[in-house]
């Protein structure tokens, strides 16, 4: 019998609860779910804190679901627990996440946007895999809008082009214009002016008005969908572009009750309605397409795959070949030499399988040494002197689909200290870093420090190299004839870290 798993988002405008189980056939079945309202974004969005009344609240509602997993045999322990963007803002987050702990045993993490994009993309993949929509020979958009964000992924032909976490959330925006006793008119001109602004940006990455595919994923494109779409599967309705822009009118002209009254919605899902409507409207406006197709699913199924499919060999792969089509599309941004970085990425990652069992990482370390090795060299566009310092910068700020807030440190950080002969450990901002953070770094980026010296030229003149170890050596041959002079300086220049940390000279031959 499948175990249940259980998780429970804290959301800017409720707390919400799903119960699934995963059959031996590798099918969800949701076994229960719960949504009690909470004004968290209200709260953050105007104060920066979440109110001694809100924290009661969601304590209250916290134990009413723990009696409810109860049940289902589920501890607080086993639940996953996750925050979004509100909770994430919130100046006093950390003693309200020790109250929950304390008073109701659930351990709440604080997701960051591109953790939601990574979700949403999981549950979405899911809905559509085996649909003639989800396909790789169009350029898609994938987006959500919540309380706090609007989650945008762009795919170029199937592969991650650029994800973002937009600060255009409808609580935010409600709650941003509410002093000035705005009307939908102005709301509408406000979410088109943010939208418009963030356009160029979106356009480096994919142009939108070449989007063949839009996926829009929320409640409020659900209802949509229900009302004015067209059934696919269960999970999966289709609406026309034409159709959608005209609903999202009649709407404009409900008021909250009368939209509590038609759709039959909560009044706090309906305060928020037609800003969210509006938000996926414009969007799709700024694209070109006729259908819009709605995927009934949230972060919380994304959650559930995430719990379970660790074992999903392929699911892994197309997860991580999103993230370093990703990393690509960054340096294309950047203008970065993409012949030399796919270079120093091939043979960092040959000079990590073959090191393997001495390195003693996973296979997500080896996966930031790829990513690392790809953006190394991104800092070029600033300026190429100190380009290490800049890469470290750009890579820190920018979003890269599947990685976190700490993955991104550490792979700016491999980025950072990639060039020189100086050590890491000479630099007191390197010693602030969590130990576990620190060995990585030093490991991965001795790596890159020898595969970036086989490359110094930036001319790739080595069609192939084979790497053996024997007595203290690491002992690097070349098929080419090609003078090895400017490769042999390299590496007495940037090989010493690599010595130090896994006791091998290398020599190039």
């Amino acid at each position: 019998m499948a175990t249940p798993e259980a998780v429970i988002e804290i959301g800017s405008t409720g707390v919400r609860l799903l119960v699934a189980e995963v059959t031996p056939e590798k099918k969800r079945n949701v076994l229960d779910r719960s949504e009690l309202p909470l004004p968290l974004g209200r709260d953050v969005f105007t104060s920066s804190s979440i109110s001694r009344e809100t924290q009661s609240q969601c304590v209250q509602i916290l134990k009413r679901f723990r009696e409810q997993l109860e049940g289902w045999g589920i501890t607080p322990e086993q639940t996953y627990v996750v925050a979004a963007s509100a909770f994430r803002e919130a100046k006093n987050r950390d003693p309200v996440m020790d109250r929950i702990l304390v008073q109701t045993g659930f351990r709440v993490r604080i997701m960051d946007g591109i953790e939601e994009n990574r979700l949403m993309y999981l549950a979405v993949r899911e809905i559509l895999k085996e649909e003639s929509v989800y396909t790789s020979s169009k350029n898609s958009v994938i987006l959500m809008v919540s309380g706090g964000s609007t989650e945008v992924m762009m795919m170029h032909r199937g592969k991650m082009a650029g994800v973002h976490s937009l600060k255009l959330g409808t609580v935010r925006i409600e709650q941003q214009l509410r002093k000035y006793a705005s009307s939908y008119e102005n709301m509408r001109r406000y979410i088109r002016e943010a939208i418009v602004n963030t356009k160029g940006s979106l356009d480096n990455e994919l142009n939108l008005s070449e989007v063949e595919q839009f996926v829009a994923v929320g409640i409020d494109m659900t209802l949509a969908a229900v009302h004015v779409g067209t059934p696919i599967t269960t999970f999966l309705w289709e609406i026309d572009a034409g159709v959608f822009d005209r609903f999202v009118k009649t709407v404009q002209s409900y008021s909250i009750d009368e939209c509590v009254a038609r759709f039959k919605i909560s009044y706090n899902d309906a305060q928020t309605l037609q800003a969210s409507l509006t938000i996926y409207n414009i969007f799709i406006k700024l694209t070109k397409v006729k259908k819009i197709f709605v995927p009934e699913t949230n972060l919380r199924d994304g959650l559930i795959i995430s719990q379970t499919s660790t074992e999903n060999e392929e699911l892994k792969h197309e997860f991580n070949s999103q993230i370093t089509a990703s990393a690509r599309n960054l340096l294309r941004k950047y203008h970065g030499d993409e012949k030399h970085a796919e270079c120093v990425c091939h043979n960092a990652l040959k000079l990590y399988d073959e090191m393997k069992n001495e390195i003693a990482l996973d296979d997500h370390a080896r996966l930031l040494l790829e990513v690392a090795s790809i953006l190394h060299d991104i800092g070029s566009f600033i300026h190429l002197n100190h380009h290490n310092i800049h890469s470290q910068y750009i890579i820190e700020h920018s979003e890269i689909f599947g990685l976190s807030e700490s993955d991104r440190t550490i792979v700016s950080q491999i980025a950072k200290y990639h060039r020189g002969k100086s050590l890491p450990q000479d630099d007191e901002s390197f010693t602030l870093l969590p130990r576990v953070f620190r060995m990585t770094i030093l490991k991965l980026c001795a790596i890159l420090r020898v595969a970036d010296a086989l490359d110094r030229g930036h001319s790739q003149k080595f069609d192939g190299v084979e790497m053996s170890r024997s007595n203290d050596i690491l002992n690097i041959v070349t098929d080419s004839k090609k003078n090895t002079v400017l490769e042999n300086l390299a590496l007495s220049e940037k090989g010493e870290l690599f010595e130090s940390i896994f006791g091998y000279k290398v020599v190039l031959s």
